[in-house]
């Protein structure tokens, strides 16, 4: 798989209610958060999305400024990631902390980080590579 770094094919925009994640590409594409909570570093795994598909990841206002995501596209390969390291593994997880993923027996994946600018509500849009306007890797 290829990690798209650099500008990264998603956007962010200001939602109406808690924090949500829109698939908008035409691929299935599994999706994995990281956060910081009153006791540290927490990475969450896997949300699974159909195609063209939204879900709410955390219900109520948000909690934090900075959310961080690494996806996978299922379907065509690729990967959305970043420059934040977290821990991460195949099935579905809640990892505290974000030191010593292998040694700890975790994979360690990129995330993006995603700014809310401290609003209490927003939406995360996953959009295809390849999509027209939509930032190349």
């Amino acid at each position: 798989m290829a990690l798209i770094a650099g500008s990264l094919p998603f956007l962010a925009v200001p939602a109406h209610a808690d924090l949500r994640l829109c698939n908008m590409t035409g691929s299935r594409v599994g999706i994995a958060i990281g956060y910081r909570d009153p006791q540290g570093w927490v990475t969450e795994g896997w949300w699974n999305f159909e195609a063209r598909e939204c879900e709410t990841i955390f219900a109520g206002a948000l909690t934090a400024r900075y959310y961080y995501v690494y996806a996978v596209d299922y379907d065509r390969g690729g990967e959305w990631g970043g420059r934040s390291y977290m821990c991460t593994r195949e099935r579905e997880f809640t990892i505290r902390g974000i030191k010593d993923c292998l040694v700890r027996g975790y994979d360690r994946n990129g995330f993006f980080e995603v700014d809310t600018g401290q609003q209490r509500s927003w939406t995360i849009q996953l959009t295809d590579p390849d999509r027209q306007g939509a930032p190349s890797p």
